[in-house]
């Protein structure tokens, strides 16, 4: 016997420092699912261990449901792509860049239709182009009250409106229907709000739960914490309230909300520097600091003071 990496020197003998005892080193049928065991739950996201479990038990395909995809349109005459020079007058596009980025942390794939005109042939060419192709229609912008807000007409002509406006700030103007597509599909319709922090917002309490439904997922609430707020959260018109936070937690346990900033409805930079939403009540005036409230948690990677 050659000892490794000898070519010639021989090993006489081995020593065995330790007996192998009974079944040791063998892998036992059934030690990891039994016949007639429920493997994976209809719903479950496959990721890589689910996978490994499938392929394992040796089966090579299974049924699926396919990722939606998701039209995302940006509307308003006001409106300039990134990379364009500024204008007196105009303001970037921004919702549909962020609105894609979560429609693809959520699960979708999405599609971007570009900036449509405030005019009702122009958004209405450009929803038809989406439905060929796409299972839910986001749009931002075009759903208020203004003379220019001709999404919310666009969807009565070409569609059905089943709700319109949510008791919420921000994100209170808010529609959601269908429209017929090509081959008599049913396309559900989501107008957010133009303000980019109201669009963000209301994406992500109903868009995000929609593209679950679509993809036959559990529905997944996201956790809610109870926290003393440190500063006021001002309700001025009898609306939920959902303020940008962050959360830090004192070494007896307490947990603490932090507003990031201002909370106008442009405020991006508050948004994104936030992990919750702390919520005050349509029922309630102010929560006062040192007062608790509920937080909402969105983003537990964003790091805790």
């Amino acid at each position: 016997m050659r000892a490794p990496g000898q070519e010639h020197e021989t090993i006489k003998d081995v020593g065995i420092l330790k007996a192998a005892g009974p079944g040791n080193n063998i892998r036992r049928r059934g030690e990891d699912v039994r016949h007639g065991q429920q493997v994976l739950d209809a719903g479950t996201v496959l990721r890589g261990p689910e996978v490994a479990v499938l392929a394992s038990l040796g089966v090579a395909s299974v049924d699926v449901i396919r990722r939606p995809r998701v039209a995302i349109l940006s509307t308003g005459d006001e409106l300039l792509s990134p990379g364009d020079a500024p204008a007196p007058g105009k303001i970037y596009d921004s919702n549909s860049y962020g609105l894609s980025a979560l429609v693809t942390q959520y699960g979708g794939i999405p599609q971007r239709f570009g900036i449509a005109q405030d005019t009702i042939p122009a958004l209405t060419a450009r929803i038809n182009e989406a439905l060929e192709t796409c299972d839910l229609v986001i749009t931002s912008a075009g759903v208020s009250r203004g003379d220019f807000d001709v999404v919310k007409e666009v969807l009565a002509r070409e569609g059905a409106i089943d709700f319109w406006t949510v008791k919420m700030k921000p994100g209170k103007p808010l529609a959601f229907g269908e429209f017929e597509a090509p081959q008599g599909r049913r396309v559900p319709h989501i107008g957010l709000p133009g303000n980019p922090v109201s669009s963000l917002l209301a994406f992500e309490l109903f868009g995000r739960l929609a593209i679950y439904q679509m993809m036959g997922r559990q529905p997944q609430p996201r956790p809610i914490l109870r926290a003393i707020a440190d500063d006021d959260i001002v309700n001025t018109d009898w609306r939920r309230v959902y303020a940008r936070a962050t959360l830090n937690q004192d070494n007896d346990g307490t947990w603490h909300a932090r507003l990031t900033g201002p909370q106008g409805s442009g405020v991006l930079t508050s948004m994104a520097l936030a992990n919750g939403y702390a919520v005050c009540p349509e029922d309630r005036e102010r929560i006062r600091a040192g007062e608790e409230c509920d937080v909402i948690m969105v983003d537990w990677d964003h790091p805790l003071d």
